[in-house]
């Protein structure tokens, strides 16, 4: 519970009391003298607040806890009883009337004492009623804050193990790339281990933070394709176009990772068949357009269905729900042996 939720509650309790007291003065000085009313407002409220903090910071949170609620309306018609009681005898003892005016015999004040409990009942059900309502509000409003707090650690752990699930996936793939490079061609291995540390050292200290600059997480992307070209040389035809204006975007880290990835090792390279990806990246307006095209083969799909492949867009879908749920649009098409991913995205300048 957050100091600031409790000193809400608090206030909100002083004022509930204070207002209470300040009207029942006012109601009793039309009747009797100013020092009399203060006298019977403050015994009276007094009196209220213990018998309602009693019915609602102990039986109440009891019976929520067990669940013994008729239990608990038991509890409230005897404290509205006690109450009532107090009350009776304050207003038959404190009067306008002195004292002696009441009859000397205990027996024969029993119906003063009738008369101001039957009286007495309305004005006791409401208070205690009325403090039930406040508590109930306030464990509402804990309840509420409880839950908005659980969703939101619920939300980040799901964003934590979504991005988990990407990194050591990019880690993999950059790892064979270099080990088959070392046995053809130990220049470009060396070239490619440069990239790599680059592309680590990215996710290793920046993809920690919810948010990270555009540019940055496009120059990491761009790292990747620069990888994938010098790999594959020219078994694939490599595009791309890259217009980035305003630099001081903020995006969710590793977001448009699984795109290239997954245009990479899908696109067609059946001997034959000439395989490309096309990569296009713009910002305006605080509004990234991202597409990506490749061309592919049923064949080589079917080959990897068993394989992990889904994986990534999967989690990218997960991703944009949970951390742009009304700020995206991402259409995934398939026709004529083309796959094409386009995702345009609102972006904020803000870390938030």
């Amino acid at each position: 519970m957050t100091k600031s939720f409790v000193l809400k509650e608090y206030l909100f309790t002083f004022i509930f009391w204070l207002v209470l007291a300040i009207v029942l003065w006012f109601n009793f000085q039309s009747t009797t003298e100013t020092y009399l009313a203060m006298t019977q407002a403050a015994i009276i409220a007094a009196f209220s607040f213990t018998f309602t903090h009693f019915l609602t910071n102990k039986l109440l949170p009891k019976a929520l806890r067990e669940k013994k609620m008729k239990r608990f309306l038991i509890q409230l018609i005897m404290v509205i009883f006690m109450l009532s009681l107090v009350f009776s005898i304050i207003f038959t003892y404190l009067e306008v009337e002195p004292k002696d005016q009441l009859p000397e015999n205990f027996r024969d004040q029993l119906p003063f004492l009738w008369k101001g409990f039957y009286m007495s009942l309305p004005a006791s059900f409401l208070i205690n009623g009325a403090a039930c309502g406040v508590k109930f509000y306030n464990e509402h409003g804990r309840i509420e804050r409880d839950h908005i707090l659980l969703q939101q650690a619920h939300l980040e752990n799901q964003l934590k193990l979504l991005q988990d699930q990407i990194n050591p996936h990019v880690v993999f793939n950059i790892l064979n790339h270099i080990h088959i490079l070392m046995k053809k061609d130990t220049q470009l291995a060396d070239y490619l281990l440069l990239k790599f540390s680059d592309i680590l050292r990215y996710q290793l200290y920046h993809c920690n933070e919810n948010l990270v600059f555009l540019n940055k997480d496009i120059e990491h992307i761009q790292n990747l394709v620069e990888v994938e070209k010098l790999r594959w040389g020219n078994e694939l035809d490599v595009k791309e176009s890259w217009e980035i204006t305003h630099k001081k975007l903020f995006i969710a880290p590793l977001l448009l990772v699984a795109f290239i990835e997954n245009a990479f090792k899908y696109v067609c390279r059946l001997p034959g068949h000439e395989g490309y990806v096309e990569i296009i990246c713009k910002e305006e307006n605080n509004t990234l357009y991202f597409c990506v095209e490749n061309s592919y083969s049923d064949i080589a799909i079917h080959k990897k269905k068993d394989r992990t492949g889904g994986i990534g867009l999967h989690n990218v879908q997960k991703r944009l729900k949970l951390q742009y749920p009304d700020s995206h649009d991402l259409k995934i098409e398939t026709n004529n042996n083309v796959f094409k991913v386009t995702l345009i995205l609102k972006l904020s300048d803000h870390n938030e």
